[in-house]
This record gives C-alpha cells, sequence and structure tokens, in this order.
C-alpha cells in the first residue's frame, strides 16, 4: 500500500472493458471498505453511488459526490444510459449526504428528486507560468497556440471546434491535447483534420501539463454536457483566458470572468474564436479575472475544508474537537474509478 500527502493508497484490481471496469473496482473497493474500519466512505460518479446503501449496513457512513449527468453521454447505449439513470436516483436516495459539483446540479436534484444536497465544487490550484522546454520538443511557441484539453468524446464537440477554427485567418494553431473514452471511431474522424496547423497530443500530465495550460492562448471548451470541468478551473487557474459554450453549468463557473459561445453554433464560436485570437490585451484582462475567481470560489484549500466540515457533519463532530491521529487516518475511504486523485 502506497501513501500520498499522508493518505494511504490501495489500488484494487478491475476489468478493463467499457461496461464492466466501474462495475468491478467499485464493487471491489465496497467491499474493502465494509471490511475496514473507516468511518465514511465516499463515492464519485452516478455509477457507484448504485453501491452506497451497502456500506450503511454495517454502520458506515457513506457520501456520493456527482459530478454530472454521466447518462447524457452519447458513448452509452439504451441499457447503460438506464443503469445510469438508476444511479442518479439512488446518488439521492441511498448515501448519507450527497454533494453536488455545481448549483445547476443542485438545482436538479431538488426540483427532480425533492433532495437537498450540499454545493461543493471542484478546485484548482494557482500555478506559476513555466518556462518552455516541453513546448519546445512539441514545436509550440507561449501564446500562439489554442488549445482543448480532454476526452476525445462527441459531448465535448471537438469536432465544432475543429471546423471553426480552420475557417480563421490565423497564424496561431490549434492543440488538442486528451485521449479517447471509448469513442475511437469519433478519435480517428477528428485525426483526419490533423495538420501542422491542428495539431494533436496524448494525455498530458505533471509539469508538462502546466507548462502546456500555462502558456496557451486561449483555451476552449465546446461542450454540450459538463458537470464542473476540471480542465476549465485548471486553465482559469494558470491565467489564460477560456471560450466555453454557453451551457449552464459553463456559465455558472465564467460569468464575467471569460467568454462563451452559443453552444452548438460552429458559426457564432468561429466569431468568438476569431474576436479573442486577434485582441491579447482582451485575452489578458480575462484571464486576470478568471485567475482571481479561481482564488475567490474554487481554489483547493477552501474545497478541502468544505468537505470536511461536511465530514465532520455528518459523524456528529465538532470541527473544533480534537481528534485522535488514529481516527483522522479511517476519516474516509475512497471507492471510486477516477483517474484524477478525489479523496480529501
Amino acid at each position: 500500500m502506497k501513501t500520498h500527502n499522508g493518505m494511504r493508497v490501495l489500488r484494487l484490481p478491475t476489468i478493463r472493458s467499457k461496461h464492466l471496469e466501474t462495475f468491478v473496482h467499485t464493487l471491489l473497493s465496497t467491499a474493502h471498505a465494509m471490511m475496514s474500519d473507516y468511518d465514511v466512505v465516499h463515492y464519485h460518479c452516478l455509477g457507484p453511488a448504485l453501491f452506497s446503501f451497502l456500506p450503511r449496513l454495517v454502520g458506515k457512513k457513506t457520501v456520493v459526490t456527482v459530478q454530472g449527468l454521466d447518462w447524457q453521454r452519447r458513448k452509452w447505449g439504451a441499457i447503460a444510459s438506464r443503469v445510469l439513470r438508476w444511479g442518479e436516483a439512488a446518488a439521492g436516495t441511498s448515501p448519507n449526504a450527497t454533494m453536488v459539483v455545481s448549483r445547476t446540479l443542485q438545482q436538479y436534484y431538488r426540483q427532480q428528486y425533492d433532495r437537498d444536497t450540499i454545493y461543493i465544487p471542484n478546485g484548482a490550484a494557482v500555478t506559476p507560468r513555466r518556462a518552455l522546454r516541453q513546448l519546445i520538443e512539441w514545436d509550440l511557441s507561449a501564446d500562439k497556440y489554442v488549445l482543448f484539453l480532454g476526452r476525445f468524446s462527441r459531448e465535448k464537440n471537438c469536432h465544432l471546434l475543429i471546423n471553426a477554427f480552420e475557417n480563421l485567418d490565423t497564424g496561431m494553431k490549434l492543440v488538442l491535447a486528451g485521449g479517447s473514452s471509448h469513442s475511437d471511431s469519433y478519435v480517428k474522424s477528428l485525426r483526419r483534420h490533423e495538420s501542422d496547423r491542428i495539431r494533436f497530443l496524448p494525455w498530458v500530465s505533471g509539469n508538462d501539463l502546466e507548462e502546456l495550460l500555462g502558456n496557451a492562448a486561449l483555451f476552449v471548451l465546446p461542450s454540450d454536457l459538463e458537470g464542473l470541468s476540471l480542465a476549465l478551473l485548471d486553465a482559469m487557474a494558470a491565467g489564460v483566458c477560456v471560450l466555453t459554450s454557453d451551457i449552464p453549468e459553463n456559465r455558472e463557473v465564467v460569468e464575467d470572468a471569460g467568454f462563451t459561445f452559443r453552444r452548438g453554433d460552429e458559426a457564432d464560436l468561429q466569431r468568438m474564436l476569431n474576436l479573442l485570437v486577434g485582441n491579447p490585451e482582451l485575452r489578458r484582462k480575462a484571464a486576470e479575472r478568471g485567475r482571481g475567481r479561481i482564488q475567490g470560489q474554487y481554489h483547493w484549500p477552501g474545497i478541502a475544508r468544505s468537505i470536511e466540515k461536511a465530514y465532520y457533519k455528518l459523524l456528529g463532530w465538532s470541527p473544533s474537537s480534537l481528534v485522535s491521529s488514529e481516527q483522522a487516518r479511517n476519516l474516509t475511504a475512497e471507492a471510486t474509478p477516477l483517474d484524477r486523485a478525489s479523496l480529501v
């Protein structure tokens, strides 16, 4: 068992399959949590929420964080979508507490399930701009490329961004960095547009990610569906101007600290790209507002304190009371297949 920042990290096996990976991993994680001395088991997303009643049978508290309405993703067939709809309902009824990452989701659960949820958004860490190292190897220059970062899935609308960018008269490049999410045919259709102006990079992380984000001229998120995009938060935290589709989940984050275009409207996206690519001062001012918004509302230390406060309330503990080191170690257990660390 490894450790990370004082946390014990246990990796359990699973079956690498579109439909079985989450099920198997969550089942094993739940069994492990039920047989261990954790106080709180915290699930993330709708599929794992289906298991959130089980630890309660042995006296543990459970929490589910709803990251988005996953059943709406176009990669899922009818049966998988139905199961995820059951997970949506379970997230509102099975755990001791339900967290949501956006006000939009909070309103949805109030209207659909009459469920009071705890609003705790995702967070980001403000990072300085990194010197050029990896960018040189990728043949990219600072402030000379537009960036998309995320899964290459249909609801992200990467094709819309590519089509709009191809019609721009600019010396900038378009860079798309990410990986497939069980959507290989869609990725192949995107890669047909690869050229000197349109570049594809693999999944990027760590220092390379900070360098890629921090030196972009503009970050674009053209998606039809989001919960609360971590990539969007990271771009704003890096001091980069952002342009997103005008779905409620994106507008909630951006407000007056970035720009939006009409969802699914290629002409409007091209219009906004043309405006921002040609106006560096407009981008600079928006980037400053975006970073300030992250520091004020989405900074990780504050988010972590909010989650900790919710755990204390759930357990009936006073945040000001003394907690033994053994209690602190046993406070939480994660049961989620997410790639990003979500254990606080």
